[in-house]
């Protein structure tokens, strides 16, 4: 029987991508560095703040002397205008809200820094529509560890096979995988088929509400 639901936010139910190229470029290019176009952000995202930086700056061929000075003025911008250009997933809050309703605890777990996270979902999600909401967090392995998915099923008191793990990209689908739960890659976000198939997806979809049909058929 499935009890809930474990979502990434970037590129599942949060579509980020504009927003974080925009602010990564400015960081770029305050530091006289070229930007780097949005698509192939969706490339360089998914692991980290500091993976992310790291990445653009050997996009750009530059040297990591100039990691503080970006992810600095990264991190400190993004953060103070974190729903700049990001908006939910056509779809996504209705399948939470009927996640809901069907008595689905909903969650999401990503690798955005944590404080940030709870902002987004806050105000991007109706209120109670979100039970538990987990970014990076000091002492806690960034995914595809996934110390974080074992931490939400404590949390909410129930067992691996009774979560989904629903995600965007290779990372997700080995965090759900590492932790033995039943994947669904999502074809929306920012990655392909061949990435979530390689990744080890259980299944892959094209709209949310499929995840409501995939709980339906789990649980009769």
């Amino acid at each position: 029987m499935i009890k809930a639901c474990i979502f990434d936010m970037d590129g599942t139910v949060a579509n980020t991508i504009n927003s974080i190229a925009y602010f990564a470029n400015n960081a770029l290019n305050k530091a006289g560095l070229e930007s780097i176009d949005t698509e192939k952000y969706k490339i360089l995202v998914g692991d980290g703040a500091k993976v992310l930086v790291e990445r653009m700056l050997d996009t750009v061929g530059a040297s990591r002397d100039y990691y503080d000075e970006v992810a600095n003025e990264y991190n400190g911008k993004y953060n103070a205008d974190f729903l700049y250009l990001t908006e939910p997933y056509e779809g996504i809050v209705d399948t939470m809200l009927k996640l809901k309703e069907m008595g689905i605890k909903v969650t999401i777990f990503s690798n955005k820094p944590h404080e940030t996270a709870l902002k987004v979902a806050d105000a991007l999600f109706p209120e109670g529509s979100v039970d538990i909401c987990y970014g990076a967090r000091e002492g806690v392995a960034l995914k595809p560890d996934p110390q974080g998915v074992y931490d939400i099923l404590r949390d909410l008191g129930i067992n691996k096979e009774e979560c989904l793990y629903i995600g965007d990209t290779a990372t997700d689908m080995k965090t759900g995988k590492g932790a033995d739960l039943y994947t669904i890659g999502v074809l929306w976000g920012f990655r392909d088929r061949e990435e979530l198939e390689n990744g080890g997806a259980d299944v892959i979809i094209s709209h949310p509400s499929e995840i409501i049909d995939i709980v339906n058929k789990l649980n009769s």
